[in-house]
């Protein structure tokens, strides 16, 4: 592939893969499908339909696999800061509710003291 092209969401090398990229070709370490508007060097957020090729048809769901024309894998689309938001809300979800198996969250005690409530 041409340049150092990564997959928008987790930004894997996708080197092993062959242009053009097919409808459904995934990524091989987050297995997101790859034809995706957010893939696309066309895709920007800042202009209505959030694409800057005008003759192609509007794509409602920006990161589904698509049959556009004009798709063009971009060596931009990982965006990093992103990726380390979604890195922190993460690990404040698992902080909040607990990550791991019922009995690393005290998830059975809890239901006990549940049923309990009804004897």
């Amino acid at each position: 592939m041409p340049g150092d092209i990564c997959c928008y969401r987790c930004g894997a090398s996708l080197a092993g893969l062959s242009l053009p990229l097919s409808r459904q070709d995934e990524c091989p370490k987050c297995e997101n499908y790859l034809h995706v508007c957010r893939m696309c060097i066309y895709f920007d957020r800042r202009v209505p339909r959030q694409c800057r090729e005008d003759g192609a048809e509007e794509v409602l769901e920006k990161e589904r696999p698509n049959f556009c024309d004009w798709f063009k894998p971009s060596e931009h689309a990982f965006d990093r800061q992103r990726a380390q938001q979604e890195d922190q809300a993460k690990s404040a979800l698992k902080a909040l509710f607990g990550g791991g198996d019922a009995a690393d969250t005290g998830v059975d005690d809890a239901l006990q003291k549940a049923q309990d409530l009804f004897k």
